[in-house]
């Protein structure tokens, strides 16, 4: 089987900013020159390069994978989290090899939805939301110009027919998060299949979790009748350890940003994951970063990084620009509370239930997402990772017209200045790069202030 980095690169325009910026930058950069450094392009990641490994198709393998050498020696290569610079094409052929043998693929759009069950009934669950500011006028065409970027980069996506994994897709499971995503889901649902997900908005009326055990219930069903299969106990507890592990290993590469001075970047953290849960090679991959980190030097250039607690909106692929600005401006991503981040991988499920579909309705229950009222569970979870990764600030980021997480912002602010005792900052923004330079400033009148008050060791390397 060919590799699909063997293909022609990506086009510039897949990437903000006509490709990934570095993952390190010197700190104290101006501005202007903050925001260009930031937008500066290396060469594609998906230039024609081998696959490090064939992906296996089993969704619930459990067991050593043979990518474990290739992830080994990939050390020497650039490290095995080089790997993850190849991302879309690994999950590319990854899904085109399990299409080809039969098996279904499952769009997803939330973290609201159990992967564990797409895997059980022996699909494949891909992520699709967009992170491209070049299919948003397509999607305007139909959608209102004051929508979430996110919404309208992946509905984009839909109407232009770009996204191979749409593309392929044989059902997208959505969910009632936000007005906007509800909405958008009805246009899409006129040529695809769509089952959707109805979430309790209330997580402490004595009703809510009966609710949402029935909503996966359905869905359970749904999936069932679709693709002709049986979802057994035992093999939705064989997908919940695969999805366990694969949280197990995203949380201890997390937490070697607990260290100081730091061994890697936010930016690195990020991108140390795939659209595609479950694959061997990325697991493979995981053990062999955390053996190689173990060992890495700490990242000094001779000037002391900001330890970031990022919170808000989700950091899709091809949307990290606000994240390579903080890094690019002096500071360090340290924990991201967010759904691209730590906040779906924070809770394992019970592998030993007796019931594995409440049990697994329970972890994603209490997921803290802003369309939740109250919303405490995310106050609290910010509260202990600020102090988890001993923060120096944080920084809220908010994608233009997310209402939801807009109105939350006074309760994290709250938080951050009274609890807290942390500098807070608000970034608005969008997919496009013109407030780059914009952003770049008020980052950087952050960091002065906290360098001009902190001691001479708190935060990063001295």
């Amino acid at each position: 089987m060919s590799d699909t980095c063997n293909r022609p690169s990506r086009s510039s325009k897949d990437e903000p900013c006509g490709g990934k910026p570095p993952a390190k930058k010197a700190a104290g950069a101006r501005g202007a020159e903050s925001a260009k450094a930031a937008c500066q392009g290396t060469p594609s990641p998906c230039a024609p390069k081998p696959s490090p490994c064939a992906p296996k198709p089993s969704p619930c393998d459990s067991t050593p994978s043979p990518c474990g050498a290739a992830a080994a020696k990939a050390a020497g290569d650039g490290g095995p989290l080089a790997r993850f610079q190849q991302m879309i094409p690994n999950c590319l052929e990854y899904a085109q090899a399990a299409k080809a043998e039969g098996r279904p693929i499952v769009g997803i759009l939330c973290e609201f939805t159990p992967r564990e069950l797409i895997l059980a009934a022996g699909a494949v669950p891909v992520c699709l939301c967009g992170g491209s500011a070049d299919t948003i006028p397509a999607a305007e065409r139909d959608l209102p110009a004051n929508l979430c970027p996110l919404i309208k980069s992946t509905y984009g996506y839909h109407t232009e027919g770009t996204n191979p994994f749409l593309e392929m897709a044989d059902l997208i499971v959505a969910e009632t998060t936000c007005d906007g995503k509800k909405k958008m889901y009805e246009l899409m649902g006129r040529t695809r299949p769509m089952h959707v997900l109805e979430l309790p908005q209330k997580p402490d009326d004595p009703t809510a979790f009966d609710h949402w055990l029935a909503e996966l219930a359905g869905l359970k069903a749904d999936l069932q009748r679709r693709f002709g299969t049986e979802i057994t106990d035992d093999r939705l507890r064989d997908a919940i350890r695969l999805m366990n592990r694969e949280r197990s290993l995203r949380r201890r590469l997390a937490e070697v940003l607990e260290r100081d001075p730091p061994v890697m970047t936010g930016r690195e953290l990020l991108d140390a994951k795939s659209n595609i849960s479950g694959i061997p090679c990325d697991l493979a991959a995981y053990e062999a970063a955390l053996e190689e980190l173990a060992r890495r030097p700490p990242l000094t250039d001779g000037t002391r990084r900001v330890r970031v607690l990022l919170t808000g909106v989700p950091v899709v692929h091809g949307a990290e620009r606000v994240l390579d600005l903080i890094e690019a401006s002096g500071g360090l991503v340290v924990a991201m509370e967010n759904c691209s981040g730590l906040k779906p991988i924070l809770e394992d499920v019970d592998e030993t239930a007796d019931d594995p579909l409440r049990a697994l309705a329970e972890k994603y229950f209490h997921l803290p997402c802003s369309v939740m009222t109250p919303n405490t569970r995310r106050l609290d979870s910010l509260r202990d990772l600020a102090r988890q990764y001993r923060a120096d600030c944080v920084i809220e980021l908010i994608w233009q017209a997310c209402l939801t997480y807009d109105v939350e912002v006074d309760h994290v602010r709250r938080l951050a200045d009274e609890d807290l005792k942390l500098p807070y900052l608000r970034i608005e923004t969008d997919y496009s790069p013109s407030d780059s330079a914009r952003i770049a400033v008020r980052v950087e009148a952050l960091f002065e202030t906290i360098h001009s008050t902190a001691p001479a060791t708190k935060g990063g390397a001295p």
